[in-house]
């Protein structure tokens, strides 16, 4: 199964991440509907962290657009002032913040690298544009809401895939914000997370992915950094309140250190919480290809990148991210169970389970159980309850299954003179080795009634069949 693996040891950002995938080999022209809807462009360089040469992304302002800028560091440090966007102070533009959280609460050793880790960097954006105009594109574009930001991704024409994750990253940034807020999601108002640049970091991280091809999506444990971080609304330990309400959500674990810095912001962790799951090491790989994605920070002994890694994985399922809707029935007719299979699963479940249960005053009932995508719980709710007239479904944060690859071959069958063909369901894990072997019942019932054999003796030749090829 191919793979793709993060080395988290030193955080991660949005930028760091878009950085890693192009380094890794993903094509930076998948990111141009990002650049057509948001009037911003990607600019691609190489910095030098501690002796690795890193590929170093910058979101910028395309156009004469007049922006509040005054820095020029590395784009992974300016998504740190994301990160105390969302621990509570939305009454400064990120650039301002940024500066005050680097110079107050970290030392000199690290405003230094301010000065020296990005401006001195070669870069390949667009020929085309003016390389003279470095207007960061922090802050810039409107404070949206979180409808307004799903709003906007859904205009931009994205794969379908592309489009489910990032409003998907989006709504763990929201539901986090809101959670430190105390607000509802609906009522949440981004700020930075909802400004051009980290619009930019969510989609293009979600297309860079989708164009490497990758089936699965690992991380080891997540640095966070540590210290203090001084906002308006007073000193907050690293890491910052959004970053732990999204790691609640996260497959992942996050560790502290191995510095005093901000090193995790609400973007990249949320990014991560979406695609990634935990592992403690490194999975065994053959790597294809590898990349580090530059951070904004300069340590005398840490080199303060991002490092991913492609290539064919082993050994385990697929992990395929899932919530569970349940009812109970006691006045359903055998012929509307019946059909819950075939209508929910046009709706987008996954899976449809119904079981016999006991309600009340003994009367005999069903309990309907569909596993869907988070996604689609809402469209398959309401249709669960409008096939059934349930009067409410309940919804179980299952997080997620692990599930096998699935593909089928055609076994052929020699019976008699003539060939009969029977389609068998192969399930493998991630390195390609099958375990499970499933002849479809209804070919060979099919064949059955063709040769007189008994079903089951026709299904153990197709088993058979496929096994020995």
């Amino acid at each position: 199964m191919r793979t793709l693996a993060f080395d988290g040891r030193m955080g991660a950002s949005g930028d760091m991440i878009l950085g890693s995938l192009l380094a890794a080999g993903a094509d930076r022209s998948v990111l141009s509907p990002v650049e057509e809807a948001l009037d911003v462009r990607y600019d691609v360089g190489t910095v030098e962290k501690n002796g690795i040469a890193a590929t170093n992304v910058r979101v910028l302002v395309d156009g004469d657009a007049e922006e509040d800028g005054g820095r020029t560091e590395d784009a992974g440090e300016a998504e740190n002032g994301d990160a105390d966007a969302h621990a509570g102070d939305h009454s400064h533009e990120d650039h301002a913040h940024d500066e005050e959280h680097h110079h107050h609460a970290h030392d000199d050793d690290h405003s230094h690298g301010h000065d020296h880790g990005h401006s001195h960097a070669h870069h390949h954006g667009d020929d085309s544009h003016d390389h003279g105009d470095e207007t960061p594109a922090e802050g810039h574009g409107p404070h949206r809401s979180y409808a307004e930001v799903v709003e906007l991704v859904e205009s931009m024409d994205l794969p379908t895939g592309v489009e489910s994750d990032a409003k998907a990253v989006f709504r763990i940034l929201g539901e986090a914000e809101a959670a430190v807020h105390g607000t509802d999601l609906e009522e949440t108002h981004f700020h930075e997370v909802g400004a051009d640049d980290a619009i930019a970091d969510v989609v293009g991280a979600c297309l860079l992915l989708s164009d490497l091809g990758v089936e699965r999506v690992v991380t080891t444990p997540v640095a966070a950094g540590g210290g203090e971080t001084t906002m308006s609304h007073g000193t907050y330990p690293v890491p910052a309140p959004a970053v732990v309400e999204i790691a609640e959500r996260a497959d992942w674990a996050m560790k502290g250190g191995p510095v005093e810095a901000e090193l995790l912001t609400p973007t990249g962790a949320a990014i991560l919480a979406h695609v990634a799951e935990g592992v403690d090491t490194l999975p065994p790989l053959t790597v294809d290809s590898s990349g580090y994605g530059a951070g904004g920070w300069e340590f005398p002994d840490h080199p303060n990148v991002l490092r991913t890694l492609v290539g064919d994985g082993s050994g385990r399922l697929a992990r395929d991210e899932i919530t569970v809707l349940e009812t109970n029935l006691d006045d359903a007719t055998p012929e509307l169970i019946g059909s819950l299979q075939e209508s929910l699963t046009e709706a987008g479940a996954r899976d449809v389970a119904v079981l016999p249960a006991t309600m009340k005053k003994s009367r005999p009932g069903h309990l309907v159980k569909v596993v869907v995508r988070p996604e689609d719980a809402d469209r398959v709710a309401h249709r669960l309850a409008v096939e059934t007239g349930t009067l409410g479904v309940r919804e179980h944060g299952a997080g997620h299954r692990w599930i096998a690859a699935r593909e089928f071959e055609t076994a052929t069958l020699e019976i008699g003179d003539e060939a009969y063909e029977v389609a068998v369901k192969v399930a493998s894990d991630a390195a390609g080795e099958a375990y499970d072997y499933s002849p479809e019942y209804d070919d060979a019932l099919a064949v059955a009634r063709e040769t007189g054999l008994p079903v089951r003796e026709v299904m153990r030749r197709a088993e058979s069949a496929v096994r020995e090829k």
